[in-house]
């Protein structure tokens, strides 16, 4: 697992798969245009990432984001796996200062 930075996302954002692993109800106060699958789904859920692209999870602050990554990768093998630094509240301070988030 790695980390990478809101401003390398947002630089080519559809090379990457985005997952928002934020509670619903985040997700739906304010998020980037990607999908929302909540952390507590996840491992239910894992068959509806793509086997052939990076995988970039992010959440509030890159904490949960950060845990998740390591399971996929030490329980699930994941080795195309991205943490984005700092979460969504970077994404606002560097990419969309009117970004809604809670």
């Amino acid at each position: 697992m790695q980390f990478i930075t809101p401003i390398e996302v947002s630089r080519n954002k559809t090379a990457y798969f985005i997952v928002d692993i934020r509670e619903r109800y985040e997700f739906d106060f304010g998020n980037i245009g990607c999908l929302n699958i909540p952390m507590d789904e996840f491992c239910s859920r894992v068959s509806e990432l793509p086997e052939n692209q990076q995988i970039v999870l992010m959440c509030k602050s890159g904490k949960r984001a950060t845990a998740l990554g390591n399971l996929l990768s030490i329980d699930f093998n994941k080795s195309d796996i991205l943490v984005l630094e700092g979460g969504i509240q970077a994404w606002k301070n560097t990419i969309e200062p009117t970004l809604n988030i809670e």
